[in-house]
């Protein structure tokens, strides 16, 4: 029976699916594999089911050869922590879980739209403190939804997810920015550029995948380029946004505010923009919720059974 790691605890349906194919080991920990751990794994499991910040590098995987380890079964959709070429030329197999997070994560962006725009993480702040002294018209005066100009950078499943949502629900006009002309099921406007983007939406939110090209894709241009009263969303990965300059375009209030549910070196948060009340900060909740969690680990499990079992990998990535 083929030895499998699982990176972290995973959800109770995950782990049992698991274990009807595989000899299984969880590990306890809910912080990242160490380098260490990384090695020993690829010397000793014949798979491991890995996750967000599990850095496996090129340096991890120099010692061997042909590790025992033939399997990355990613939990998740994001890979960007796993260097697939690297993994590929070692002659391991690096799979994801797409579609399953498609939906959580842009309700997440909803999330993050709604409290940015009205203001909501600073409304509570002010309920919890004890000094909220009643209703009065100028109090906590925010941006209104509806109606506004959605601008998406990414339109992909989650991109395209985000802007259903928005134009349907909240009667928002859709601009986008990526590679290709899309070909979708609501009215949409391809920008030219990103900075054509920024300047033209109230609401501009990160959904493309991370990859060395995107990183610092959205920098000090891009919030040079934005409104004044406009939000900045990010539910993609941290280090697609120059988190520096995202900083100062919030301290100078060159843009009104920010919703993240992602930062650049995670789970560490700036102490300046723990400071700022413009923006709304949560802890990577994109695909927390138990059915979510269950149908990316049921997939996660499927990959691996579809490789042991000599057939093609539904989800593979390399």
């Amino acid at each position: 029976m083929k030895r499998i790691l699982l990176s972290r605890p995973m959800p109770p349906g995950t782990i049992a699916a698991a274990e009807a194919l595989f000899e299984v080991e969880v590990r306890h920990s809910t912080r990242p594999m160490t380098p260490a751990e990384l090695r020993s794994g690829f010397a000793v499991f014949d798979a491991m089911m890995v996750t967000l910040g599990d850095r496996v590098s090129a340096d991890i995987l120099q010692d061997f050869g042909r590790p025992r380890c033939k399997m990355l079964s990613n939990f998740g959709v994001g890979y960007n922590h796993i260097d697939v070429e690297a993994c590929r030329s070692h002659g391991v197999t690096v799979s994801n879980t797409p579609g399953a997070v498609t939906d959580a994560t842009a309700d997440i962006a909803m999330t993050l739209i709604l409290m940015a725009c009205r203001r909501a993480g600073e409304a509570e702040r002010l309920v919890r403190s004890g000094k909220w002294d009643g209703w009065h018209p100028t109090q906590l005066l925010g941006l209104h939804v509806t109606g506004l100009k959605l601008g998406v950078i990414g339109m992909g499943r989650i991109g395209q997810a985000v802007a259903r949502r928005c134009h349907f629900g909240f009667g928002m006009e859709v601009g986008y920015f990526s590679r290709s002309q899309k070909d979708l099921a609501f009215p949409a406007a391809r920008k030219d550029t990103l900075e054509d983007l920024a300047g033209w939406a109230d609401v501009l939110v990160v959904a493309t995948p991370a990859s060395p090209e995107t990183r610092h894709l959205v920098n000090e241009q891009v919030f040079g380029a934005m409104k004044p009263h406009a939000v900045f969303v990010n539910i993609a990965r941290g280090d697609i946004v120059d988190e520096a300059a995202l900083i100062a375009a919030l301290q100078s209030r060159q843009i009104g505010a920010a919703g993240l549910d992602v930062y650049e070196d995670e789970p560490k948060v700036p102490a300046a923009l723990l400071k700022l009340e413009n923006a709304v900060l949560l802890p990577h909740l994109g695909t927390a919720a138990m059915n979510i969690r269950e149908n990316m680990g049921a997939m996660a499990v499927e990959n691996l059974r579809a490789f042991f079992a000599g057939e093609e990998v539904p989800n593979q990535v390399n």
